[in-house]
C-alpha cells in the first residue's frame, strides 16, 4: 500500500499490506499526517476483520474465570467481592448454586 493512497481493503493482499503499514506507523503521534493515516488504516482493518474473521462474544462466566486466572485470583477472592451462593448478591456460577 503506497504511503500516499488509502483504499478500501478488499482482498487478503490488501489486508496484509495494510497490516504492514500499520506496523510501520505504530507509535506515531496523533494529529499528524502519519497518525491520521494510522487511525484510518486501523478503522479499515477493523471493518475487514469484522467481515472476514467474525468472533462470537465470549461466554461471560468463562471470561470472568479467564480474567481471574490471569490475575491469580481464586473463587474465594471473588466471593469476598460478590458474595456466596447463599447471599442475595450476584453469584458467578448461579447455575452451580442452584444444583447444590
Amino acid at each position: 500500500m503506497a504511503a500516499t493512497e488509502i483504499k478500501p481493503i478488499r482482498t487478503t493482499r490488501d489486508y496484509e499490506a495494510a497490516l504492514k503499514e500499520v506496523e510501520r506507523l505504530w507509535g506515531t503521534k496523533a494529529g499528524t499526517p502519519e497518525g491520521d493515516r494510522l487511525d484510518v488504516l486501523a478503522t479499515l482493518i477493523d471493518a475487514y476483520e469484522v467481515e472476514h474473521y467474525p468472533m462470537d462474544p465470549p461466554d461471560p462466566v468463562e471470561a470472568i474465570k479467564f480474567r481471574m486466572e490471569q490475575q491469580g485470583l481464586t473463587r474465594r477472592d471473588l466471593e469476598e467481592i460478590i458474595g456466596t451462593c447463599g447471599s442475595p448478591r450476584f453469584s458467578i456460577e448461579s447455575a452451580d448454586c442452584q444444583s447444590r
